[in-house]
């Protein structure tokens, strides 16, 4: 969301190209991120892992409501230069705004998939995710490797708020389709990126098809809680995932 309405800042406040606006998006939303590291993040090393996910959900919280106040008066729109008129694909009528949006994140998932498989960084991150403290026995820097993460992943969302914005129309609904997170890394599998993407089409089609069939029957809404029931039967009956791998543990 942040990166998308800075994204908006740019074209809109002054002027930019897409290309600007993009990058102005990138280094507010990577400068936010290393702070919130740097500042708070650094100081829960070593606590319990929900102290983290309560302190990232509180700050999620604080961007929600003090974004639309602070960048007040910016349209929430973006425009993008792809043609309006759609194109035909094996007979089926697709934007080549969404064709384009989902070329692009393929893309991307492909390209943060190979970071994590081949790349020095990708694999001490990988060791961190696993087990920070004996990835710290064995030297490499935790807090420097947060860093990475957390810019990694503030540039990710500049590119993923804009493409949401530019095909829904509004970047502050970004924000409620961020907690799809939560079912779709465990129906795919925490450690899977492929699964990840195969859980998120999943959930999509599921929450579709909930919407056409159950919502008239059972009352409007049900299709927003679905996810988080398969979420519930997926931790009872496969709580690594469909792709993931699950724990090796010595008996």
């Amino acid at each position: 969301m942040l990166g998308a309405r800075l994204v908006a800042t740019g074209l809109y406040a002054t002027g930019l190209g897409v290309a600007a606006a993009v990058g102005l998006g990138g280094v507010g939303t990577v400068g936010a991120a290393l702070a919130f590291n740097r500042l708070v993040l650094q100081r829960l090393v070593g606590r319990p892992l929900i102290a983290v996910i309560m302190v990232t959900l509180g700050l999620g919280m604080v961007m929600r409501g003090a974004t639309p106040l602070v960048l007040a008066g910016i349209p929430g729109a973006i425009a993008l230069p792809f043609p309006a008129d759609p194109i035909r694909v094996y007979g089926v009528l697709v934007a080549p705004g969404k064709l384009a949006a989902a070329v692009i994140a393929l893309v991307c998932a492909a390209a943060v998939s190979g970071f994590f498989r081949w790349s020095r960084t990708g694999l001490a991150l990988r060791a961190i995710a696993d087990d920070a403290q004996i990835a710290t026995a064995v030297g490499i820097d935790v807090h420097r490797h947060f860093a990475i993460a957390w810019a990694l992943m503030a540039a990710i969302s500049v590119l993923a708020g804009t493409l949401w914005t530019f095909v829904v129309g509004s970047g502050l609904g970004v924000v409620l389709v961020g907690l799809k997170v939560f079912p779709i890394v465990v129906v795919g599998g925490l450690d899977s990126i492929l699964g990840t993407v195969i859980g998120a089409l999943a959930i999509g089609v599921l929450e579709s098809l909930a919407a056409g069939y159950l919502d008239p029957l059972v009352g409007g809404g049900f299709s927003g809680v679905t996810s988080y029931l398969v979420l519930i039967a997926m931790l009872f009956a496969r709580p690594y995932g469909l792709f993931g791998r699950p724990d090796v543990e010595r008996i």
